[in-house]
């Protein structure tokens, strides 16, 4: 269980929530501070004098002063109107993640919704009743609008959620089946659900925690092709990467040189007569490529974590009392480290790939046959595996570039520049899996040459690997036999992390 407070939540209550399903409920100084901000906004619904987004329209509307009379109808309006997104179904993870995240802006005191509201949209998630969200609605600016107002839907019983074992049902069936009664949505209500950069923070946070899994395991995709490819060990010296001291170089040329120790294989060819000094970039630069993408995640991570303090909402009410109008919601600093993040993804890939196509190549394998097929001309080896994650990097490298210049104007030229946050998120999504899916390739490449260089023995924890990918349905070397599911299953075990746990069982956690 998750307690949503007055501060922010963390990285791994996002991932609790999200993605292994933990419930949620309100701490008592959130209770509070909603209470606080509450009855500010009742204070000023009750006024003759207008304010925005309690008793007036929204966006180019601003002006249209509301009659109280009208005030419920004004935020179901707001609601059904902005739920308007199209196309496929967002990821429930996604839509949990999003969930949590308003509801962490709304515990903050500075939104002015009800307790009961707050309250619901914790039962939701601790009853797993997931609103659909369609792919296509948000500009990334007065936050994702479309996402959030299907959230917001469910809330008064309308729209279609899946329940918690994914059967897809009217909010309605779902609120009555748990016990749970659908809202009137009261002043500002509307404003305070829909108005945040939640969607593409909570992807923002999946992805980095994704991340950091992956480029932890492209060093030891690395070392396994250093190994294999009869590389040396001497460029991943601590003393040589000292002299440019960046951090995650550093740690990443630390993890190559111990997945490196006591490799049979590479003491095969270390002393004097060892003249593999200068192994090609795609080797030899491993740490520095790699390095600098951790630092540009830590980056990520940075921004992640303001934004996960933020208090994201238009108009906020101000500890002082005061309700003001502001910009917050413009999702610029979100939406830069999302295209920043799939730039690292296609890069880490891009060098993935090259490693890879070396040991397919007889002229630069080192002595292992074309194709590491068994019988090459009869057998194809793994050619077309290569194929694949080459169709891949050329997919990611597409995906690199940045949705946040973009800009359509909307709202009658009110809202006349917006992030395409959302968007930047949904495609860094796929870099993730593209990058997964280049990883498991290079590993599973990696681990047929490491095994086509007996009687040689790998380092132990390369050879951890390997028998983590026997086990998982990769298979050995041999005749050529049907290739798709040994990559899928590498893939799964990438994903999951296994590769990564596989070489940490030897040698402790890596940096």
């Amino acid at each position: 269980m998750v307690t949503v407070g007055v501060g922010p939540v963390s990285f791994e209550d996002v991932v609790a929530v999200a993605r292994h399903g933990a419930g949620v409920q309100l701490g008592a100084d959130a209770v509070a501070a909603i209470g606080r901000a509450r009855q500010v906004v009742e204070d000023l619904a009750a006024s003759p004098t207008p304010a925005y987004g309690i008793s007036t329209g929204f966006g180019a509307l601003a002006t249209k002063h509301i009659p109280t009379a009208q005030r419920e109808q004004l935020q179901r309006s707001l609601v059904r109107s902005h739920a308007a997104g199209t196309g496929p179904e967002v990821e429930r993870e996604v839509i949990r993640a999003l969930m949590l995240l308003r509801l962490s802006t709304q515990a903050t005191g500075h939104t002015g919704i009800r307790l009961e509201t707050a309250q619901l949209m914790a039962d939701l998630l601790t009853h797993g009743i997931t609103p659909v969200v369609r792919e296509y609605g948000s500009l990334g600016c007065s936050g994702d609008l479309a996402p959030l107002a299907h959230c917001a839907l469910a809330l008064m019983g309308e729209g279609d959620v899946r329940d918690s074992n994914g059967d897809l049902m009217p909010a309605a069936e779902a609120l009555r089946n748990t016990g749970l009664t659908p809202l009137t949505l009261a002043a500002k209500e509307g404003l305070a659900l829909i108005n945040g950069t939640d969607g593409m923070l909570g992807m923002l946070v999946l992805a980095i925690e994704d991340l950091r899994v992956l480029l932890r395991t492209a060093d030891i995709a690395a070392a396994m092709s250093v190994e294999g490819q009869l590389g040396t060990d001497r460029v991943f010296a601590p003393e040589l990467h000292s002299l440019r001291p960046h951090p995650g170089q550093q740690s990443s040329a630390a993890n190559i040189a111990a997945l490196l120790k006591d490799s049979g294989v590479v003491d095969s060819h270390r002393g004097p007569d060892c003249n593999r000094v200068q192994d090609a970039y795609s080797l030899r630069c491993s740490p520095q490529v790699h390095g600098a993408a951790r630092d540009s995640i830590d980056h990520c991570a940075l921004v992640a974590g303001r934004e996960l303090q933020s208090a994201v909402d238009n108009p906020v009410v101000l500890d002082d009392g005061r309700v003001e109008s502001n910009g917050n919601f413009h999702g610029a600093p979100v939406a830069y480290v999302l295209d920043f993040a799939a730039i690292v993804a296609a890069d880490v890939a891009s060098i993935s790939e090259r490693r890879t196509d070396r040991f397919l190549d007889k002229s630069r394998n080192n002595g292992l046959p074309p194709f590491l097929a068994h019988d090459p001309g009869v057998d194809s080896g793994l050619m077309i595996a290569q194929y694949a994650q080459a169709a891949v990097v050329s997919e990611m490298k597409r995906l690199a570039n940045p949705a946040s210049v973009d800009s359509i104007p909307s709202s009658a030229m009110q809202e006349d520049h917006v992030s395409m946050g959302w968007h930047a998120a949904r495609k860094l999504r796929k870099s993730v899996d593209g990058l997964t899916r280049v990883l498991a390739i290079e590993v599973l490449t990696a681990a047929r040459a490491l095994n086509l260089r007996a009687p040689l023995e790998p380092a132990p924890a390369t050879a951890a690997v390997i028998a983590t990918l026997r086990e998982g349905g990769v298979g050995a070397p041999g005749p050529d036999d049907y290739l798709s599911p040994q990559i899928e299953a590498a893939v799964a075990l990438v994903g999951s992390g296994a590769v990564l746990a596989a070489a940490e069982s030897v040698l402790g956690e890596l940096k």
